[in-house]
């Protein structure tokens, strides 16, 4: 019999979901890991006789899974927890969003993504696609993408960008103050990042015009050519309200997802963002070119957008992720919550119990969210694929008894339940803290950060102990 081979870390003793080819799930499992990569998996007997580690954790009564990938997110929107609610997406943007994006300042936006992803290491999360725009100057995003590898976490700073302004933006209202650069200007200050961050960057930076609807089309143009320049994705918010599609089709002849397909600017390196109003049309267009689609149940249900049409972007070849919005939209980035409302919103909106299955939703969060974001062979636990790994506690009374491991997880699993977070090959997180960072201090700097930027944007209605969503009704209905 061979001596056992030396590696870094084993994960031993625990319900492996490999979400591999053949779904394979070790009720007994173990997964080693050495350097940057996962070099095997199986039962724990057997990976016990074939490895020397340097470090062993005993994972009996949790379930180890690839690492979740966020594929939508506003890292900067940390500072606006539970500020915007009850406001449809018109109203969220114009009366909150977009002030709150006008007065943000570089280090608001700085110590904004740090709590953002240290959140994010904490939930599992090990790669994250950050929608940055605000403020959007090469040296705040540059600062982003930094401070999210600083964490540990792989990814992409997609620097949002608007250029010149149209038409359309000037009928939805859009601030001036939003309009920094023109749309050259914005490609010009997009490439020197992407140049900055190569590709031996954990965190790179994408192209990313910010909406589709209102945005310039030459921009559009100009991020899917820098995209494939330099063989990374570009990113868009993509018919997310159902004026949407409604504004670009009256003011160009098309819709917006036909139009990037006449255009030849729908493939698989076109990542979009929520796409809930698609006809059917857009949707086999987008399966038909391999793009892919984030999808954003818990802030689409938060702001009444509506349900994304899941069956059939998947049955026609698109990749579907999941992504949390970030923190304004919804509270939390708590990728076991979205999994669990794509459930719900899907059945709900078809009236199927059958809509979306959980094994559906764990593949979208997984292995479908690493090719999204170009994570090559991630989102799987094999040999040879990154080491990018949670370990989930399923021991607590809510998770108890644990008849399926898959269904324990996206039904009544969540972020707290998580107890080590591992991004190649690097634990990120474990027992309750992320190591090197002092989380006490930053939740403090981001709350006094916070307080001052209210003040600012004169938010002080939006923050009101008891906000009486009846009270505009009542008032209405006594003066008539």
């Amino acid at each position: 019999m061979s001596e056992p081979r030396p590696c870094t870390l084993l994960l031993s003793g625990a319900q492996v979901v490999t979400v591999d080819d053949a779904r394979t799930v070790h009720p007994d499992g173990a997964v080693a890991v050495d350097g940057h990569r996962i070099v095997d998996v199986g039962p724990t007997a057997d990976l016990v006789a074939r490895w020397r580690p340097r470090r062993t954790v005993d994972c009996r009564g949790s379930a180890v899974l690839p690492g979740f990938t966020d594929a939508h997110t506003h890292l900067f929107q940390s500072l606006a927890r539970g500020i915007g609610d009850g406001l449809a997406i018109g109203r969220w943007l114009n009366e909150f969003m977009w002030p709150y994006a006008i007065h943000l300042d570089p280090e608001d936006a700085l110590i904004a993504a740090r709590l953002g992803a240290v959140e994010a290491a904490r939930a599992g999360i090990t790669t994250v696609v950050d929608h940055h725009y605000a403020p959007s100057d090469p040296e705040t995003v540059l600062a982003v993408a930094d401070a999210i590898e600083d964490i540990g976490l792989r990814g992409a700073v997609a620097r949002g960008m608007l250029g010149d302004r149209t038409a359309v933006a000037e009928a939805r209202g859009l601030p001036a103050a939003l309009y920094r650069y023109s749309t050259d200007q914005e490609l010009d200050l997009t490439r020197q990042c992407m140049a900055a961050r190569g590709a031996e960057s954990l965190v790179r930076v994408w192209p990313a015009p910010l909406n589709l609807s209102y945005g310039d089309r030459d921009l559009v143009r100009g991020a899917a050519a820098l995209a494939r320049e330099h063989g990374v994705r570009w990113h868009t918010h993509c018919s997310e309200g159902a004026k949407d599609p409604e504004s670009f089709l009256a003011r160009y002849g098309k819709r917006p997802v036909a139009w990037l397909a006449a255009e030849d600017l729908l493939d698989a390196h076109a990542t979009l963002a929520h796409a809930v109003w698609l006809d059917e049309e857009e949707t086999e267009a987008v399966g038909a070119y391999g793009a892919g689609v984030a999808h954003c149940p818990c802030s689409n249900a938060y702001l009444a957008s509506g349900a994304m049409p899941w069956r059939g972007l998947r049955d026609a070849g698109a990749v579907v992720a999941l992504g949390t919005d970030g923190p304004g939209a919804g509270g939390r980035q708590d990728m076991f919550e979205v999994m669990k409302q794509t459930l719900f919103g899907q059945r709900l909106s078809r009236l199927d119990p059958a809509a979306v299955r959980c094994e559906e939703a764990m593949e979208a969060a997984t292995r479908d969210g690493a090719r999204y974001a170009g994570v090559e062979g991630g989102g799987v636990i094999r040999p040879g694929a990154p080491a990018d790994l949670v370990v989930v506690d399923l021991t607590g009374t809510a998770v108890q008894p644990v008849h399926r491991a898959v269904s324990a997880l996206v039904y009544s699993a969540r972020a707290a339940d998580v107890v080590m977070t591992l991004v190649d090959g690097r634990v990120v997180y474990e027992d309750g803290h992320c190591p090197g960072v002092d989380e006490e201090a930053l939740a403090a700097h981001a709350r006094e950060r916070a307080e001052r930027l209210v003040r600012r944007a004169d938010f002080g209605a939006l923050t009101e102990p008891w906000r009486d969503g009846n009270q505009d009704r009542r008032r209405r209905v006594a003066t008539s």
